[in-house]
């Protein structure tokens, strides 16, 4: 029994490191700090190019990665439009035009609306516990902060393209610092940075998230999350088909 013990705590020693939890126990209170079992709230969205800085101000809904919708508020030529959730289906309705488009798989990693972050990112689709075998390869200081890097390696019939993530989470608190994206080739495509700590209704969260594109220079996108309200109830009317083209 004695031996036992010891194996299973050695089992978690890599680098030199012995580690008290596994990848997977991290990256789920990582990834539950910032989304929960269920969120509202406003977040505005900044779009950073050489030669413009576009911004969208929005209202969203989410519930786990199953539902979500996402209503934009400002700037009033795109005030009404939304994104839709529910499952494996995705729509996008256009309030001007009054035209709803489903969303295909093979369009998940375009771009939304624009940004530097893709259809894919704003309805939380992908599912990194789930999709990804995952490791943490060693300790790291981040500015000030000692971290975990924990490598994320795609599982064969998982519905995902990058080829590799490495995921920085902190660890006093278990809140994401920094993720990579890389392709199947092994080249860095885009890097994410949270910032700015803040208390919304009891939950701490970083405020601010910053994706960085790395293909094309001067090119970025942050989030800035105004207010959030976590672990509440929301109707499933919420996320109907109908609700989604009644418009505002």
């Amino acid at each position: 029994m004695k031996n036992l013990i010891l194996i299973s705590f050695f089992s978690l020693a890599i680098n030199g490191f012995v580690y008290s939890q596994t990848a997977e126990e991290i990256i789920s209170k990582a990834e539950n700090d910032i989304k929960g079992k269920s969120a509202q709230g406003t977040i505005e969205m900044v779009i950073n190019t050489p030669d413009y800085t576009r911004s969208l101000k929005m209202q969203s809904w989410w519930i786990g990665n199953e539902k979500a919708l996402i209503v934009t508020k400002s700037p009033a030529k795109e005030a009404g439009n939304k994104t839709l959730k529910i499952g494996d289906e995705i729509w996008s309705y256009l309030r001007n035009t009054e035209t709803t488009i489903k969303i295909p798989p093979s369009m998940m990693l375009q771009s939304w609306n624009g940004s530097d972050y893709t259809n894919d990112d704003l309805v939380r689709e992908s599912n990194l516990v789930k999709d990804y075998d995952l490791k943490i390869l060693t300790s790291e200081k981040i500015t000030d902060d000692d971290c975990w890097k924990i490598e994320l390696t795609p599982k064969p019939d998982a519905p995902v393209v990058w080829g590799k993530i490495y995921y920085w989470v902190r660890k006093a608190d278990y809140l994401p610092s920094i993720l990579q994206y890389f392709d199947e080739k092994g080249n860095m495509v885009r890097y994410m940075v949270y910032s700015d700590i803040k208390n919304f209704h009891g939950r701490k969260m970083p405020s601010k998230w910053v994706m960085y594109n790395v293909a094309k220079k001067g090119h970025s996108t942050a989030i800035i999350v105004g207010d959030m309200y976590f672990d509440i109830k929301i109707s499933d009317k919420i996320f109907s088909y109908q609700e989604l083209e009644r418009g505002n």
